[in-house]
């Protein structure tokens, strides 16, 4: 369904309108972000001003957290425009046109363009009991009052300001390349042989939602038993621009019962779909900018581009496929002599684009009448 989301100011004399909220990096460019802002009671404003501002932030704690007016967020990129009085008229466009139908012709219009060596949102998944917005990368576009952009001085009330995040997302390359393999040989001790373990995936890339075949190779050439092996998928989130932390957080985990005895062998191709839903409860997962439970997932790989600088990336995710084999000797000391054998794939996890999303989901009905949203929260804290 089709959606015009608005955001009014408390003192009721700023009204934002903007068509959508997810704004795509092709790449080489990023979708345009166009707006209008609807003005009443002009008389109120005085000698102030109404700008808007286009900021990529990284925020680090919430907002109750703030000491002595410093806040736990620092700004990536920000961008800001006079509108009234109007500076410089963008050249309106079709989204303009349909806005302008709903907050009327003379309310100003704006444009930014959102260069392509920025991040893409992404947010960390607050725990049951967090308030407030998720910490991460997000881009906000805000309406306000004041009377100069550049004087850091000018204090700009809450009243005064309308706020929307918005994403900033990439869909996965149509080109999919070949996928990893690893594979490894182990001895143990009281064994003249080893165990092989070979595991593969059929390609390097794979949607969200999508079910990805792992193909297991195991000769087992030794004198112990393979008792059951374990498949975990890992997110690895790596915190970029203020500091050096790394989390890692298992979004699938799954045991076989599969038995190789001593030169016994095992193939297989298995089946695993790490997904959100499983995750829900998760503090700190990492997901794609969180706007509503029903439209997110886990977070996509970070995809860095050539002569782009990995810290201002702000948050870098990435994924690993585990499968680890517990090998056991037999007799009464089998349990004790116990040993891991472990390969690691890497696996890359996107969103398709639009033209390739009716291979896995169902899209919804689409709307001929536009319907607007009033209020859209970025988390399940008040904005």
């Amino acid at each position: 369904m089709a959606k015009v989301y608005k955001k009014t100011s408390k003192n009721g004399g700023l009204i934002l309108y903007m068509g959508k909220r997810d704004y795509v990096d092709h790449v080489d460019k990023v979708d345009q972000v166009d707006g209008v802002v609807k003005l009443e009671n002009t008389a109120d404003f005085g000698d102030r001003k109404v700008f808007v501002s286009l900021a990529c932030a990284f925020r680090y704690g919430s907002d109750d957290l703030d000491v002595m007016g410093v806040g736990f967020r620092k700004n990536i990129w920000n961008q800001h425009l006079q509108i009234h009085p109007a500076v410089h008229k963008p050249t309106l466009t079709a989204m303009h046109e349909t806005l302008l139908k709903k907050a009327g012709d003379n309310s100003p219009s704006f444009s930014f363009e959102i260069p392509n060596n920025l991040p893409c949102s992404v947010a960390l998944q607050p725990g049951p009991d967090d308030k407030g917005k998720a910490c991460g990368v997000d881009f906000e576009v805000k309406v306000y009052l004041a009377t100069d952009q550049t004087d850091l001085d000018d204090k700009i009330e809450k009243k005064d300001t309308a706020r929307l995040i918005i994403r900033k997302i990439q869909y996965a390359p149509s080109a999919v390349g070949a996928g990893p393999k690893a594979d490894i040989c182990k001895s143990f001790m009281m064994s003249d042989k080893p165990v092989h373990l070979e595991a593969s995936l059929e390609k390097d890339l794979f949607f969200h939602g999508e079910a990805i075949p792992i193909k297991i190779k195991i000769n087992n050439e030794s004198n112990k038993t393979v008792k059951k092996f374990n498949v975990t998928v890992e997110q690895t989130t790596d915190i970029v621009l203020y500091c050096s932390d790394s989390y890692v957080k298992p979004v699938f985990n799954q045991e076989f019962a599969e038995t190789v005895d001593p030169a016994g062998t095992y193939e297989k191709t298995l089946s695993i779909t790490p997904q959100l839903n499983d995750n829900k409860e998760k503090r700190g997962l990492a997901v794609d900018g969180r706007l509503k439970d029903d439209d997110t997932n886990l977070a996509s790989t970070t995809m860095l581009k050539a002569g782009t600088e990995k810290d201002v990336m702000g948050i870098v995710v990435s994924y690993k496929i585990k499968i680890n084999l517990m090998v056991s000797g037999g007799g009464l000391l089998g349990g004790l002599t116990s040993s891991d054998v472990t390969v690691e794939l890497p696996l890359k996890l996107m969103n398709p684009a639009p033209a390739r999303v009716v291979n896995f989901f169902t899209f919804p009905r689409v709307d001929v009448n536009p319907v607007v949203e009033k209020e859209n929260h970025y988390n399940t804290g008040k904005e």
